[in-house]
């Protein structure tokens, strides 16, 4: 197979990495970065410095560069292509992309900041949504699930979901990627997987402010200990239901890997970067610190507005990310953040 994947980035980078070196296939990968100076230090270092130091690049990967108006002629000839830039420049490179007529996969997790190119200007959309406007013809769907980018591209077993309406879709990207470190499941419920990728990301922002709190010096009964983040992953499961099966998903969807599982690895894992975040806020950072600090984005700080107000609009209750918009605001405190969920009204499990 032919493959280009569009981002240089940590995501990208790894993924252009674990596709060279899938020993089930021999693939042609090629990986393009917007910066011509950082596609030639790829190329001839083969290496990612800024995003995977010390990860060699296969000698089979070839890094490119050039305008991201001319994507429609880089990508000819490519039997798939990878969109592996964050959720803002989405819209731009699938526009580029419209007239393309092979697969084509984005990897970002989030919404798209709400803005007057979309349906309303009221909030932002999915990655899906996106698409259907600024390149509705395209064969497209998502490549999504719990994953470090570092871990990918050291080969390590991982798990992820290729989520499409589009049956050659899907098979294209297991074709792609499944190996003997990387499954790759099938899925045809894009909007599910993808409202697990974007409102995890939020959760995993409360999860760090959780922890961040917890390793502070206080008395015990002041700081939140593992019931609380348990209780706070199981909670924050059911307020991404809620939205997804708004928004038209399968319920099921959230108890797989796009769900269940990118939540749980997000809101725990020490390479989170939306976790990082909550545990800066934590230590006193103010949100531009935090972000700052991190040299990466982190969809969450981005998305969590988005998914309130999707929210709201569809009448479902998301008190964890209520709070969460209210901490970036500087409403609200982290400790408070704590108070104001254990001080809500009592209510059934399934509500």
């Amino acid at each position: 197979m032919k493959l280009i994947v569009l981002g240089a980035g940590a995501w990208g980078t790894a993924l252009a990495i674990s596709a060279s070196q899938n020993s089930r296939a021999t693939h042609r990968v090629t990986l393009w970065a917007r910066d011509p100076v950082q596609a030639l230090t790829m190329q001839t270092q083969r290496l990612n410095a800024r995003y995977l130091p010390g990860l060699a690049l296969s000698g089979s990967i070839q890094v490119v560069s050039g305008s991201a108006d001319a994507l429609a002629q880089v990508v000819q000839g490519q039997d798939l292509v990878i969109v592996a830039t964050p959720m803002a420049g989405l819209r731009g490179v699938l526009t580029q992309l419209r007239d393309f007529r092979q697969p084509v996969a984005w990897l970002c997790k989030g919404f798209e900041a709400a803005n007057s190119k979309s349906l309303s200007a009221s909030f932002g959309l999915l990655a899906h949504e996106v698409q259907a406007q600024s390149a509705p013809e395209l064969i497209a769907g998502a490549l999504s699930g719990p994953s470090f980018a570092q871990e990918v591209a050291l080969g390590q077993p991982t798990a992820l979901v290729a989520a499409s309406v589009h049956a050659s879709v899907r098979e294209a990207l297991v074709a792609a990627f499944h190996s003997p470190v990387l499954r790759v499941y099938a899925n045809e419920d894009v909007v599910g997987v993808e409202v697990g990728g974007a409102v995890k990301n939020v959760m995993a922002i409360a999860a760090g402010v959780l922890d961040g709190i917890a390793a502070a010096d206080l008395p015990d009964h002041q700081r939140p200990g593992l019931n609380a983040r348990a209780a706070l992953i199981t909670r924050g499961l059911a307020e991404m239901t809620r939205l997804g099966l708004a928004l038209g998903a399968r319920a099921d969807t959230f108890m797989g890997l796009s769900g269940l599982g990118d939540l749980v690895l997000t809101a725990t894992g020490n390479l989170s970067r939306n976790r990082q975040v909550g545990l800066l806020l934590a230590q006193g950072q103010t949100l531009q610190q935090a972000v700052a600090s991190l040299g990466h984005v982190a969809e969450g700080v981005y998305s969590a507005r988005t998914v309130l107000q999707r929210a709201r609009h569809l009448g479902v209750d998301m008190p964890i990310t209520q709070c969460v918009v209210a901490l970036l605001d500087g409403q609200m405190q982290p400790a408070q953040v704590v108070a104001a969920l254990m001080g809500r009204e009592p209510t059934t499990e399934s509500a």
